[in-house]
């Protein structure tokens, strides 16, 4: 009776708990996402095969000797089976070994690096973690974004992702994969949106004082053509963005609104993950007050 109410409070609190998942990674809205999912449901059933027997048994042990239980075989002398050494051992080696294949596998099948295969051509998205914001350039239509990422659904989206300096995790939780933005790199990551939405985004790094509003809305608009208006609507607002604009951009400020550019200096990304090699890039070139900025960056890095 015991053992039956503890296994009814347990699986209430599971459904309490799960019930307050909406929006997060148990709620996924894209296939990388999906998978993922349920990799982690695969991994948490195989994991209480042990956990669960063993939660039961000790509390099933603890009330069958309890002090008050006079009638049960009082065995001192007794210190070994084998058949219980076996059980002991074989079921968490098997369930270890079949994590292992799974693991493998799915490390192989969810690699951020990985294209998306069999849903056409990826959308290029670039990606730069600022303090305190997001920055989105679109290479192929030449416009840029301020802590707003649109795109349309079902349609796979390759994210190439710098910082300006301080580390970063670009992490969407329904669409999947989150992983780091640094200084003088570049990673990568392929997403795609299911259905559309509005999907949040933030940072999953502690990165200073303004980190808490360092979030972005993931919008995948229900059509390309709903995606190309957006694309025009921008272009139409004019606002360029030049190496100039970005160095005033790149400086620290919290809650940052919303921007547009509806023009983009060529190459600009590229001169971000550029600028603390060794030839600094054109950006510090033109703009010696960023170069002033990169080479302190560089020198506190180096005393870190």
């Amino acid at each position: 009776m015991i053992i039956r109410n503890l296994c009814n409070i347990a699986l209430a609190s599971t459904v309490l708990a799960l019930s307050g998942c909406k929006g997060g990674i148990l709620d996924p809205k894209g296939q990388i996402g999906i998978d993922e999912k349920n990799l982690i449901i695969i991994a948490t059933v195989l994991m209480l095969l042990v956990v669960i027997p063993v939660i039961v048994m000790t509390l099933y042990f603890a009330w069958k000797y309890r002090d008050t239980q006079t009638h049960e075989i009082y065995a001192p002398k007794w210190a070994h089976s084998n058949k219980i050494e076996a059980v002991v051992w074989a079921v968490p080696i098997v369930i270890v070994v079949i994590l292992g294949v799974i693991t493998w596998q799915s490390t192989q099948a969810l690699d951020p690096y990985k294209p998306i295969e069999g849903k056409g051509k990826h959308l290029t998205v670039e990606v730069v973690s600022l303090n305190w914001k997001w920055l989105f350039i679109y290479p192929e239509q030449g416009i840029a974004t301020v802590n707003e990422l649109v795109f349309p659904a079902n349609v796979p989206v390759e994210y190439k992702i710098t910082s300006e300096s301080t580390m970063n995790s670009f992490f969407i939780p329904q669409l999947g994969s989150q992983i780091y933005s640094m200084a003088g790199m570049e990673t990568k990551l392929h997403l795609i949106a299911n259905e559309p939405g509005t999907f949040k985004g933030f940072s999953a790094n502690y990165s200073g004082a303004g980190f808490t509003g360092m979030k972005f809305n993931a919008i995948a608009t229900p059509t390309q053509a709903g995606f190309d208006k957006w694309v025009s609507d921008i272009k139409a607002q004019g606002n360029n963005l030049t190496h100039a604009n970005y160095v005033e951009l790149a400086k620290a400020s919290e809650n940052n609104p919303v921007a547009y550019y509806g023009d983009v200096e060529s190459g600009l990304f590229h001169t971000i993950v550029m600028k603390y090699m060794g030839a600094h890039g054109d950006m510090n070139k033109k703009h010696p007050a960023m170069g002033e900025h990169s080479t302190h960056s560089s020198h506190s890095q180096g005393e870190e």
